[in-house]
This record gives C-alpha cells, sequence and structure tokens, in this order.
C-alpha cells in the first residue's frame, strides 16, 4: 500500500481553506461558474496557489459540496422510511430545495447545471430508487394518480428549481408557493398516457452543460 499524503504544512493548509471559504461564499450566491480568478482575488492568494490546491474545478466542488450532497442523500433515505409515501414525498422534496435555498451552488449541482460531479451522479443514484419506491407506495395507497413516475418528480425538482434560481434575489421565498402547485397538479394528474422512459431522468439531471 502507498503511503497516504503528508498533512499539507501549516500556511500551505490556511491558504486552502481561504479559498474553500471564498469558493463557497461565491458559489452560494453565483453558482459554480465562478471563474477562479474571482474566487483567488477574494481569499487573497495568487493563482498559482489556487491550482496547486484545486488543480480541476471537480476537486473544488467535491471539497466543497461533499457533505451537502450526503446530507441530501440521507435526507431522502430518511423519507424512505416514512410510514405515510407522500408526506414522506414532499417532505424530502421541500427539504432538499430549501438546501439548495441556501447556496446557489449546491443547487445548481443537485440538478446538474454546469458541472456534474461523480458524487452527484452517485447521489442520484442512490436516491432513485428510493424515490421510486415512495412514488410506488404512493400510488397503491391512492395518493397519486397510477403512471407517477421517478421521472416526473425529478421534473416536478428541476421545474421548481428553476423558480428558486429565477427569484432569489427579489422573492426567496416564491419557491415555496411553486412547490405547492407543482405537487398539487402532480397529484391529481391525468397520467394515464404512456409513462416517459426512465433515461429523462439521465436527460434533466445528468447533462453535460457548461
Amino acid at each position: 500500500m502507498s503511503d497516504p499524503k503528508p498533512p499539507l504544512r501549516r500556511d500551505a493548509e490556511r491558504n486552502r481553506q481561504l479559498l474553500l471559504r471564498a469558493a463557497y461564499e461565491l458559489m452560494a450566491t453565483e453558482g459554480v461558474g465562478v471563474p477562479y480568478e474571482d474566487i483567488a482575488r477574494a481569499a487573497g492568494t495568487g493563482m498559482g496557489t489556487m491550482y496547486r490546491r484545486f488543480p480541476q474545478r471537480q476537486d473544488l466542488l467535491d471539497a466543497l459540496f461533499s457533505d451537502h450532497i450526503d446530507t441530501v442523500t440521507d435526507l431522502a433515505e430518511q423519507a424512505a422510511r416514512s410510514d405515510d409515501a407522500w408526506a414522506g414525498l414532499t417532505w424530502f422534496l421541500e427539504r432538499q430545495l430549501e438546501l439548495e435555498a441556501q447556496s446557489r451552488g449546491l443547487g445548481e449541482l443537485l440538478r446538474s447545471r454546469n458541472q456534474a460531479t461523480e458524487s452527484v451522479r452517485r447521489a442520484h443514484d442512490r436516491m432513485t430508487p428510493l424515490v421510486a419506491g415512495l412514488i410506488d407506495r404512493a400510488v397503491r395507497a391512492g395518493q397519486l394518480p397510477a403512471g407517477a413516475t421517478p421521472a416526473d418528480f425529478a421534473a416536478a425538482h428541476v421545474m421548481v428549481g428553476s423558480v428558486l434560481d429565477a427569484s432569489r434575489a427579489s422573492a426567496p421565498e416564491l419557491w415555496r408557493r411553486a412547490l405547492v402547485v407543482v405537487l398539487a397538479g402532480l397529484r391529481h394528474a391525468d397520467l394515464s398516457g404512456d409513462p416517459p422512459d426512465e433515461t429523462v431522468i439521465d436527460l434533466l439531471y445528468h447533462d453535460k452543460q457548461k
């Protein structure tokens, strides 16, 4: 086995923490596409330090958001244990969007705008069967119309997330009303037509847009 990486020198670790703090604060308001130059300037470091600590943007995103993504996955697992499937579904989606409301960068990652990390893909892979199980239970309990699928909830997440992004500065709580409208529509929709192919989830969440 190879030896673990040695700990960073004190000044190097200090610079790393400064960069992470600056990146998180900028991405919370501006999204994950913030230029490295802006992050380095806000942290008071040079570009050489930026690239030494985080050679690829994926390295930075994983360092910033891995814990947050794990939190969302834990919420899905908690929702899956709910006795009331519909309550579990709505609770999970609302809690997830609350986290996204706190950070535009996290929301963009979870909805795969710009750059989706491998940790996000793994999270979606873990969450999709949990949501599918809740949907199946809700349909059997008469809480959702027959034909409801995980792709429908993925679409609901993306739609409400778009409202969240558009109104973040001017009406930061508007997404909650949009969520109520979308969930009410889904619960009472006529879904008797052919359901979407489950690959739609990949199109919604795993896009490659930059």
